[in-house]
């Protein structure tokens, strides 16, 4: 069976979601950025420092050519990834692409929440949070429109909701 791939604006959820969804099928789960971290023995955000974005970009291109292989997966993308080389086109030719929506402001409440660093935000104040995530998401959102199902995930902030969300995304798949 085709794998499932999550793609959305960082703080969408796509983890979160990605892991409850394959929990839910009896898949395995995997995040796009863990996989390369385990693949090279160094975090993302020393990845960036080493090499770059560019320089991460095509190692994550990479990654995901490789990691979308699988099958009877759940698999979380980067909120770049589709926004890089062909890299939306091929997570369609492959999988069954969900693109996780939220609003802005939903998105900057997530990643303000949220424990991991991530090299693109770091050191933004609330305002300018917001502001990055305004901009950047009006860039890529074309990209992320391409995926074969659309799920809004703005009321996403507690577990019946995700499980909601799972549930939609089930229906959506008829899985």
């Amino acid at each position: 069976m085709k794998s499932i791939v999550l793609i959305g604006y960082m703080g969408s959820g796509k983890t979160t979601v990605g892991r409850q969804l394959a929990l839910a099928l009896g898949r395995t789960f995997y995040d796009l950025d863990w996989y390369i971290e385990m693949r090279y023995h160094r975090s993302v955000a020393q990845i960036f420092a080493e090499r770059g974005e560019d320089g991460f970009r095509e190692l994550e291109r990479n990654m995901l050519h490789e990691a979308a292989e699988f099958e009877d997966i759940v698999l979380s993308c980067g909120g770049g990834t589709p926004c890089f080389f062909d890299n939306m086109e091929y997570i369609r030719s492959v999988s069954e692409s969900i693109y996780l929506k939220a609003t802005p402001e939903v998105l900057a409440q997530h990643l303000q929440m949220g424990k991991v660093e991530r090299p693109l935000i770091k050191g933004k104040s609330p305002e300018e949070l917001l502001e990055y995530i305004r901009t950047t998401l009006a860039q890529r959102e074309h990209f992320y429109m391409q995926a074969k199902h659309i799920v809004d995930v703005t009321l996403l902030d507690n577990y019946d909701k995700l499980q909601t969300s799972v549930q939609i995304i089930r229906k959506e798949l008829n899985l």
